[in-house]
């Protein structure tokens, strides 16, 4: 059994398949590029391929296919950059890697107390030895509304965390969950958006979240709301955010993703002309927190997403199924 890891980080991730290989006797090839036109070669021999979040264009994935790659690996918990329905099609599985969702939801409370208390700009100021107190007053957090959008494991946990500061907890999801009835308040969307000093997103990305929070949503909120978003960035419809930021309707932002972050996050663009306006846009607001995707990175869970494409593919080789794998 073989597994060709694309995007493969030498400073990290590499340790950790040269341990988990010898583990359960899997080899892997690797390299540190995305998937392109020049490269898919490496899967030559290979049982699987694996990649974080990138473009992955259809007839590459049929130039997997053709090379006898049965799994699609992600090194992340979604998969929506992969064609699904064509590997399905193609008779191929998806094993995605659910890790520790802790290190998620302790970014989204530090991003939340960040923007509460206007932190960032407090710092950029002080690093210019602006020490005076004009516009830096913030807000408790016990005294808030917090509306949690989504409530499975990660908003689960922010949810805990959030009891500790004695605020109140407002919760959507579409199947409220009873064990947690006694520490939120779980309203319809509209409720929330009307009720709430601070949104966080725990929602995934499909059809039915695409811009969920859109210039409607907004419209509904609070003046001087503030959304944090450590889920998927096309949940927010970015013109309107930055639309709302600008009329001082959306008080502040904490994002650790955006829409079209492909080919930017991840990657050394130092010293490039970046063809994405409304990330200057967003990174322009002194009241907007943009962070290139870390709410997952800790060493707990980069072991866990190398071990677990080797755990997959050593599912595979037993005739069994991914207990990783998407049900498409």
């Amino acid at each position: 059994m073989k597994i060709a890891f694309y995007a493969l980080r030498d400073f990290d991730e590499l340790a950790f398949a040269e341990k988990f290989s010898k583990q359960y006797g899997i080899d892997f090839v690797w390299t540190a590029e995305y998937p392109n036109e020049h490269n898919l070669e490496l899967a030559k021999g290979c049982d699987g391929v694996s990649c974080t979040p990138c473009e992955m264009r259809e007839e590459w994935v049929r130039t997997y296919h053709s090379y006898g790659v049965k799994y699609m690996l992600t090194r992340a918990i979604g998969y929506d950059h992969l064609p699904a329905k064509l590997i399905k099609e193609l008779g191929m599985h998806i094993s995605t890697t659910p890790y520790p969702t802790e290190c998620v939801a302790e970014y989204a409370l530090m991003l939340i107390l960040c923007c509460i208390r206007k932190f960032q700009q407090s710092m950029i100021r002080a690093a210019a030895q602006d020490y005076t107190l004009k516009g830096k007053m913030g807000k408790d957090l016990c005294n808030c509304t917090v509306g949690v959008m989504g409530t499975g494991h990660i908003g689960q946990i922010l949810i805990k965390y959030l009891s500790g500061f004695g605020c109140r907890i407002l919760a959507f999801d579409r199947f409220p969950k009873k064990e947690l009835e006694d520490q939120v308040e779980y309203v319809d969307l509209d409720t929330l958006y009307a009720q709430s000093d601070i949104i966080s997103l725990h929602v995934p990305s499909n059809k039915d979240t695409f811009h969920l929070i859109d210039q409607t949503a907004i419209d509904k909120m609070k003046d001087g709301v503030i959304i944090v978003n450590t889920a998927r960035g096309n949940v927010i419809d970015s013109a309107a955010l930055i639309a709302s930021l600008k009329s001082g309707k959306i008080g502040g932002a904490g994002l650790d993703v955006i829409e079209d972050e492909a080919g930017l996050y991840y990657c050394n663009r130092m010293g490039d002309h970046i063809d994405n306006d409304e990330l200057a846009m967003l990174r322009s607001f002194p009241n907007v927190i943009v962070s290139p995707h870390l709410a997952f990175y800790v060493e707990s869970t980069v072991s866990n997403m190398v071990e677990k494409n080797f755990i997959a593919i050593d599912a595979m080789g037993k005739g069994e199924l991914s207990p990783f794998e998407i049900k498409l």
